[in-house]
């Protein structure tokens, strides 16, 4: 599937760097940390399929997301380091334990390779509620959205996907088939959590500090799949760490991708 994919930077002598963002989200979301390290590699961001400006489709599991991010580094030319997080993250580490030869080193953020029983399909039901008739500012569409969804920063996130230019207004977003397909995407395609094959490449799984996603009793799992994984935290970050602190966010990650072999990361709680 040809994704929507943006550039930042120039290509270098460092390994080109792809960041997948997570549910709902979008390319233009990361556009910010892809600034702070396109200084000293070529950074691309990407709508993963159902999302942004990427088509549409009728599928929405992890083995279809990893083939499309298998198709995006391939008309790049890989090998390419990848960063996914949440449900790209998930994206992310299927497509190094199917596709090794494609990922130099792999950065999971604040998600685990397991099923999780947390449905985003209430935030689904609430974006298709909201009335987008006469619909015209940002502020109005918070205004409307907070009836269905109280968490401040959650809506301002959501509305990322809005479309005000559009007449009328409209989601960037495959509603129908990201409802249909929720089962998949909070859940783990590998049998009991397991792969027949593995990534031996380094691996950096990075949580936010006051985030539960990624948990001591999920590491085993990890460890077996990664055999190089390393862990750290940012501390005072929740899920979205990236957003929540940005700074950090992105000297992590240029910290482990720069640093040589074993000691790309500190093994952190």
């Amino acid at each position: 599937m040809d994704l929507e994919t943006i550039r930042h930077g120039d290509a270098t002598d460092g390994t080109p760097l792809l960041l997948v963002h997570g549910l709902f989200g979008s390319a233009r979301n990361w556009g910010a940390i892809a600034r702070r390290l396109a200084d000293t590699r070529r950074v691309w961001t990407v709508d993963m399929r159902n999302h942004g400006a990427s088509p549409r489709a009728e599928r929405h599991g992890y083995e279809d997301m990893a083939a499309d991010l298998a198709d995006v580094i391939a008309a790049q030319g890989g090998p390419v380091d990848v960063m996914g997080h949440s449900m790209g993250g998930k994206a992310a580490m299927v497509l190094a334990l199917t596709q090794p030869a494609l990922v130099r080193r792999l950065v999971v953020a604040d998600i685990a390779p397991v099923a999780y029983g947390h449905s985003q399909a209430p935030l689904i039901q609430a974006m298709r509620g909201l009335d987008l008739r006469g619909l015209d500012t940002r502020a109005e569409a918070d205004r409307r959205l907070a009836n269905t969804v109280a968490d401040r920063g959650v809506r301002a996130f959501l509305l990322q996907s809005l479309d005000l230019r559009a007449n009328p207004p409209r989601w960037r977003l495959n509603l129908d088939v990201l409802e249909a397909e929720m089962d998949r995407i909070i859940g783990w395609p590998g049998i009991d959590g397991r792969f027949d094959g593995r990534f031996d490449g380094h691996a950096l799984f990075l949580s936010g500090g006051a985030s539960d996603y990624v948990r001591a009793e999920h590491r085993p799992l990890i460890r077996t799949l990664f055999p190089q994984a390393r862990f750290a935290r940012i501390p005072g970050a929740g899920h979205w760490l990236h957003a929540e602190k940005p700074r950090e966010f992105a000297e992590t990650l240029r910290a482990f991708l720069d640093a040589p072999g074993a000691d790309a990361a500190q093994d952190a709680t």
